[in-house]
């Protein structure tokens, strides 16, 4: 069942289809200047039947089960605009859109805003230290009525090394981070110039022989689906920490577990599965972590915290309005 604002009929249709409403603002800035249809909890079919009239689609991939792809796109016979508040867009079809004349607003290329969300990066860090001190599974043993730590005995990050593949705007962060720790930090980034003289750029066989700990920060492209390998994977120590907060589809995941049912003494700790916006129930990572004491995963909320999200899902909103204002309101839709 959809939630309808009442708003005149001339301003923009916006389909909201990811939750909005815990956000202070959000909400109304979107009714500000549209009608907008709330689906909160939408499946793909939902989308479709409610998208035939809209003229865009606002979203997030952490909580959608939606791609926005060419189903979507064909049943969207008005959409001019798809709106994530998300840098990444590997849940909507770009060529498609392209193809449709349909606008793809992220905030990928927004720096001034999120230079100033760091939340992913501090998760990213939280998921490491979770890793190295065994933080869930101690947890849960308390809770069973045991008190026994010589089960749990882990390691101090200042005698470690640390691996940061990815010298972005989160993998910046992440390295300051753990540098403040006292680790000894490697970076590799074969597009980027490290300037810190406190961090070490190096090559990726360097970094893969060395690191107690790698933590991924790049986007999804051709180059790097599945670039964490079995070649990866044969490289590195068997005490292995590897962290991922960026996207599932980086990692092979056959091989990924392959690596870890053969390697007790590594641990994956991670924010994200391959496939998650239209597969995430039937992912062999999470049935694999369902009996797998070495792994930890968590429902891709690295930027869900009140200040990552009051800042991202504004900004989005504040562009979608911009698109709206800049096209003259209601443009004639292009013909498909």
């Amino acid at each position: 069942m959809t939630e309808q604002s009442v708003n005149p009929s001339t301003r923009p249709k916006i389909l909201v289809i990811t939750p909005v409403h815990h956000i202070e603002g959000v909400a109304a800035l979107l009714e500000s200047f549209a009608e907008v249809t709330y689906l909160p909890d939408p499946t793909p079919q939902d989308v479709m039947c409610d998208v035939t009239d809209q003229d865009a689609v606002f979203t997030n991939p952490n909580r959608s089960d939606v791609f926005i792809g060419r189903d979507v796109m064909d049943a969207g016979h008005a959409l001019k605009a798809v709106c994530t508040a998300s840098t990444g867009t590997n849940h909507i079809d770009a060529g498609c859109a392209a193809e449709r004349g349909i606008r793809i607003l992220s905030l990928t290329e927004q720096r001034d805003v999120i230079t100033k969300i760091s939340s992913t990066a501090e998760h990213a860090l939280a998921l490491m230290l979770a890793a190295l001190r065994h933080l869930p599974q101690a947890a849960e043993s308390v809770k069973r009525g045991e008190w026994d730590y010589t089960r749990f005995i882990g390691r101090q990050v200042d005698h470690l090394t640390v691996g940061v593949v990815g010298y972005g705007r989160l993998g910046t962060y992440f390295a300051r981070y753990v540098n403040a720790l006292g680790s000894r930090v490697l970076v590799y980034d074969p597009y980027v110039t490290v300037e810190d003289a406190s961090l070490a750029q190096v090559e990726l066989d360097q970094l893969l022989g060395e690191a107690d700990i790698i933590s991924l920060h790049v986007h999804v492209t051709p180059e790097t689906t599945r670039m964490v390998d079995k070649s990866w994977f044969e490289r590195m120590k068997p005490s292995m920490v590897l962290v991922n907060t960026s996207r599932g589809e980086i990692i092979d995941e056959v091989d990924l577990i392959a690596f870890l049912d053969a390697t007790p003494g590594a641990m994956l700790a991670a924010d994200v599965v391959s496939g998650e916006v239209s597969a995430k129930r039937s992912s062999p990572l999470i049935d694999y972590a369902r009996s797998a004491s070495n792994v930890i995963l968590t429902p891709h909320l690295g930027g869900m915290t009140v200040e990552g999200q009051q800042m991202a899902y504004m900004h989005a909103g504040r562009q979608l309005q911009r698109f709206f204002a800049e096209s003259d309101s209601r443009p004639p839709a292009p013909e498909r």
